[in-house]
């Protein structure tokens, strides 16, 4: 565990203290503090090798953040590098610890300020992200409140689509996976492309005949082809019914999704966003209008705080939102966001939920929703998950 880099640079305050109010709904007493920020890395191996069209992994990464005020803790988590736990428990801690519990807003600028020499997109901006979940969390609870009431219901459950379909699953269990999505209640499943024309036709193929004609199709390409190849595999993928073809070239090239988005069959949608970190990166993209749907990912843009501010700049450009990855996560705020369309039920991270948390969400008939009794984010710490832990 990492403990403010070993207890050397602990950043600490003592003030617990609870708020009162008076007959005419004045508070009487000082809201309590944020104490300490903790930091733990979890390394989890997938369940079997995984690939997509530009990477492979074996494992996963998870920094999880803990922070303490007014006798309670929060919780929240990225996945990351695992340096992103020293920069919680260093110079993000010193930017929050001693600021009131309730001032969320104040620390996120406080720990926008405290990376600027270090760099905000990117590693700092997943560490600020799981800070501030964690803040949210401890927030809600000191209120004994669930995190999506805190924000402001705008429905009592999300719907989720299942994702995973690796490049390196074979048909056999590619159509197992998403044929088991289908009979648990999706109404739509996501698989990984972009390895080989060739393969990811007849991959494709195999996925429809598993769901049936009744499912949406969605598929992932993770920036993996050109322009023109990617016009050219989303022409022949209409044919199987996609209806959503994500990255299908890099993310940073605005100019090429723009294209593909014109030039797309009627029915498919260009999405992207997942490595949008801070808000800057999500007005580029709103304003060179490349997208028919804006994806991001709570653990990246700047947790609560920062994926509240990217939904408020979806509604103002009328563009949809879908939250990608972290289920258990973008459940609990994705019932405040208006614009939001749908969230990702991604397999490694739903199974890493249930690893590490105890109280992680289950899928109802392709939904998820919050359970209304509990405060904040509604999970703890397993007691088996130390088992991952990265020193342990």
């Amino acid at each position: 565990m990492v403990r403010s880099l070993e207890e050397a640079t602990t950043v600490k305050t003592r003030t617990t203290s609870s708020v009162q109010l008076s007959d005419d709904g004045r508070v009487q007493s000082h809201a309590a503090k944020v104490e300490e920020v903790e930091a733990s890395t979890y390394v989890v191996p997938t369940d079997r090798r995984e690939s997509d069209g530009t990477f492979a992994w074996d494992r996963t990464t998870v920094v999880v953040v803990r922070v303490l005020g007014g006798g309670m803790e929060g919780l929240g988590w990225t996945f990351a590098d695992a340096s992103a736990a020293s920069l919680a428990t260093g110079p993000l801690a010193r930017a929050v610890v001693g600021l009131d519990a309730a001032a969320t807003s104040a620390a996120w600028s406080a720990m926008n300020r405290a990376v600027r020499n270090i760099g905000r997109p990117g590693l700092a901006w997943e560490a600020i992200s799981a800070v501030d979940i964690a803040l949210w969390d401890l927030r809600a609870k000191l209120l004994g409140l669930p995190l999506a009431r805190l924000l402001g219901l705008e429905r009592d459950s999300v719907r989720a689509y299942g994702s995973g379909g690796f490049t390196s699953y074979d048909d056999a269990a590619l159509a197992a996976q998403l044929s088991a999505w289908r009979a648990a209640g999706f109404s739509a499943v996501k698989m990984k492309v972009g390895c080989s024309t060739v393969d990811d036709l007849r991959r494709v193929r195999v996925a429809r005949e598993a769901i049936g004609p009744d499912v949406e199709l969605f598929v992932d390409a993770n920036g993996a082809w050109s322009r023109k190849q990617a016009l050219y595999q989303i022409e022949r993928f209409a044919d199987f019914g996609v209806t959503w073809v994500e990255e299908p070239v890099s993310s940073e090239d605005l100019e090429g999704l723009r294209l593909l988005r014109d030039r797309a069959p009627a029915g498919v949608e260009i999405a992207a966003g997942e490595y949008g970190y801070v808000l800057d990166d999500f007005r580029r993209m709103l304003v060179a209008n490349c997208v028919d749907v804006v994806q991001a990912d709570i653990t990246r843009c700047g947790g609560v705080t920062g994926i509240l501010a990217v939904a408020a700049l979806c509604e103002a450009f009328q563009m949809p939102l879908s939250a990608h990855c972290a289920p258990h996560l973008h459940a609990h705020v994705g019932c405040a966001l208006r614009p939001l369309r749908h969230l990702e039920y991604f397999h490694d991270h739903a199974r890493i939920e249930h690893l590490l948390f105890t109280g992680a969400l289950e899928p109802r008939g392709g939904r998820l929703s919050p359970e209304p009794g509990l405060a904040g984010i509604g999970v703890t710490i397993a007691a088996s998950a130390g088992r991952y832990l990265a020193d342990g």
